[in-house]
């Protein structure tokens, strides 16, 4: 297991961006698969980005493609989550995720992944 620290939620005007990122403790981070997913009110937590270990391998919804950006520094047992010409529909609590080794498809879900972090709140206004 790994434990997971979201921060850099907020406030942001359409258009704008924000950077989230997610700061994992264990020494095996390197080897996990990290993952982003969003939960807006009155729905379910949707997927939005992965990245594999070494980062050869990125994945992302296709609501959030080329917008999102998700990058992963080993060094720092960090992993972020840059959004850029944010939507109100983006409006969520942002969730960061890990698991162990690779994705065997390219359909994400949340299933995938075992260690979750607490959350942190993207308000997006129009």
């Amino acid at each position: 297991q790994v434990q997971l620290v979201e921060s850099g939620g907020g406030l942001v005007q359409a258009g704008g961006s924000l950077r989230l990122s997610c700061a994992a403790s264990g020494r095996t981070f390197s080897s996990y698969t990290m993952g982003w997913f969003r939960q807006a009110p009155g729905k379910e937590r949707e997927f939005v980005a992965a990245i594999t270990w070494s980062a050869g391998r990125t994945y992302y919804a296709r609501s959030v493609k080329g917008r999102f950006t998700i990058s992963r520094d080993n060094t720092k047992n960090t992993v972020y989550l840059q959004m850029n010409s944010l939507k109100p529909e983006d409006t969520a609590v942002y969730y960061c995720a890990a698991r162990p080794g690779l994705l065997y498809s390219d359909h994400v879900e949340a299933a995938d992944f075992g260690s979750w972090g607490q959350g942190t709140q993207v308000t997006v206004s129009s």
